[in-house]
């Protein structure tokens, strides 16, 4: 990869320019997020995680997609509203930014190339298909919730599948590892 991902250009949800190198040296967990998806309520796990983790350098940084059912419609400054009155996210917000098709964001098309497989793909694919969903193909972002794990030196070091839930042992085991690097 020529450019490290913590160099991508990114912009806050409130339209500040920037990028991922100002959390240099932490561990992020970099989720893509819906605000009327079924899995919306996981904001609540990993605002509980965030404040769990924060001190010892884990950063969470939520990136609203709008890629999937339309499931977030609202603009940068709802979205943010909801959060906040919602689930009280005090975590990172970004600008909302496409995660899949033709104008999916840089930043994406690095996370996905860096960690083309993803951890804890069970039966809720096949949920989805069950609902009449065409979810994306690998290794493209099945869906809202996809959680990728950023390393302290910049790599992308595990991702999980949307339904891994941010107390799963599996993410919770992953991010103390790295945190104790």
């Amino acid at each position: 990869m020529s450019q490290s991902i913590l160099d991508i250009p990114v912009n806050t949800i409130t339209g500040e320019e920037t990028t991922l190198a100002t959390y240099q040296g932490k561990v992020l967990l970099v989720v893509n997020v819906a605000s009327k998806c079924g899995l919306t309520p996981q904001y609540e796990g990993l605002e509980k995680l965030y404040q769990a983790k924060k001190a010892e350098g884990l950063e969470i940084l939520g990136f609203p997609a709008n890629n999937f059912l339309a499931q977030e419609p609202g603009s940068n400054e709802e979205i943010q509203k909801f959060c906040s009155l919602n689930y009280h996210v005090d975590f990172p917000l970004f600008a909302k930014i496409s995660v899949a098709g033709e104008d999916k964001h840089p930043l994406y098309q690095a996370l996905i190339s860096a960690q083309p497989e993803r951890i804890g793909e069970g039966p809720w694919w096949k949920d989805l298909v069950d609902y009449g969903l065409t979810p994306n193909p690998k290794p493209e972002i099945l869906w809202n919730f996809e959680k990728f794990l950023i390393g302290k030196n910049g790599d992308v070091v595990a991702r999980f599948a949307p339904d891994i839930t941010a107390d799963d042992p599996r993410i919770v085991n992953a991010i103390e590892a790295e945190l104790a690097k």
